[in-house]
């Protein structure tokens, strides 16, 4: 059956259905308590608060907001970038494609910040297992189709000519430089900063890892996760999508801004031009390797018709792996965890609300367990990608129609 758009009312009703029970929780002291911090005191503490970047727009021009959390805990900071599709054309800018085109154009209601828990367990201030609880939190909410990337004002008239056309405010990479200039102004001490994100927020998170590290002036230690929005080797069959959003959200205007290494026309080298740029830090991708739903925007549309059924997809997707795979072993300080198969979410996001069910059970290994190493220097990291669970996928080999 091929997806539909949901609305944003419907994506928060499905999250908060999915969650049947999240683990348990303490609550933190919401009073300052600044021993041993260095960044400045805070009038509140472990509160969402909103902040709205003078002229950051959505998709329809409204303006952009973003919300922070600020600890008293800790000087370390996570940035979580929200998920939400995309879209490049008439037909998945206004919901009618088989994809299910791009969250949040018609702004970000106040209140949006209620999600942050569901979306990822990186945000869940109250829940003392998860790694981050104690870190500042900063979540940027996504609401211009073009994975936090785009830097184009577009109008996408209507192929059959029936429909008014729809102008389009593909402005992810200036709200970006705005919340990376908003935080660089908060924070004089960052010892420790992931940037992570799943789906749209995790191709985000890899996208703009270059200017967070070159824009928050503070951050000691960088560490990127990216979680099933992975980057392919344009060589491969994510080609097609990459010629596509290139045009449509004029990303050529930024790719000169990324660091040398980077091959505008395979945009898979910002893999490992970003592990050559910071030889420091600590650089991941984690997705599943039977993920029906980013994989289903990077090639149904992009191979005519018929749509490809799920084992042509699955094909694809899996062929793109192995390159990414590849280029992820040609670097010291790139890693991959991914996971075989998961029964939430069309296995989409190992991270989304919590970690369990992502577990790579041949290897012994649990992503949350494997994410504490990651951020943490003095333990090793090891890289894995599970073998094919054979009946666990009980949609295994068939159409996607």
């Amino acid at each position: 059956m091929r997806a539909v758009r949901p609305s944003s009312r419907h994506f928060r009703r499905s999250l908060l259905a999915a969650v049947v029970a999240l683990p348990a929780t303490a609550c933190v002291s919401g009073s300052p308590e600044s021993d041993g911090l260095q960044n400045p005191v805070r009038e509140v503490y472990d509160t969402w608060l909103k902040v709205e970047p003078e002229g950051a727009v959505c998709g329809n021009g409204s303006p952009y907001k973003f919300f922070v959390n600020y600890s008293n805990q800790s000087d370390d900071l996570v940035v979580v970038m929200e998920p939400g599709g995309a879209c490049w054309d008439f037909e998945s800018c206004t919901g009618q494609a088989g994809i299910r085109g791009a969250a949040n154009p018609d702004g970000i209601p106040d209140d949006h910040y209620e999600l942050a828990p569901f979306i990822s367990p990186f945000l869940q201030r109250n829940d003392i297992s998860t790694p981050t609880h104690d870190f500042n939190m900063v979540y940027v909410p996504y609401c211009t189709g073009d994975v936090h990337t785009g830097n184009n004002v577009i109008v996408y008239d209507d192929p059959l000519g029936e429909q008014a056309s729809v102008t389009y405010h593909h402005a992810g990479h200036d709200n970006v430089q705005k919340v990376i200039g908003w935080i660089d102004a908060q924070f004089t001490h960052v010892p420790r900063m992931l940037i992570t994100g799943c789906s749209a927020g995790g191709a985000g998170s890899i996208t703009n890892y270059h200017f967070f590290r070159k824009g928050v002036t503070a951050a000691e230690q960088g560490f990127l996760l990216d979680d099933s929005g992975p980057i392919f080797p344009s060589t491969g069959f994510s080609g097609p999508l990459h010629a596509k959003i290139r045009a449509s959200w004029n990303v050529d205007s930024i790719l000169g801004d990324l660091p040398d290494g980077f091959d505008r026309e395979n945009f898979g080298t910002i893999n490992t031009a970003l592990a050559d740029e910071f030889p420091d830090d600590r650089l991941a991708t984690t997705y599943f390797r039977r993920d029906m739903n980013f994989s289903l925007y990077s090639y149904e549309r992009f191979y005519g018709e018929p749509w490809p059924d799920k084992a042509e997809v699955m094909e694809m997707w899996e062929s793109d792996t192995q390159l990414l795979v590849d280029l992820y072993g040609s670097r010291d300080n790139l890693f991959y965890y991914l996971p075989y198969w998961r029964a939430l979410n069309d296995s989409h996001c190992t991270t989304l609300i919590s970690f369990p069910g992502s577990e790579i059970q041949a290897q012994g290994l649990d992503l949350d367990t494997w994410v504490r190493d990651f951020l943490d220097d003095e333990r090793a990291v090891q890289s894995a990608i599970e073998a094919p669970v054979p009946g666990e996928d009980e949609g295994e080999g068939e159409g996607a129609e």
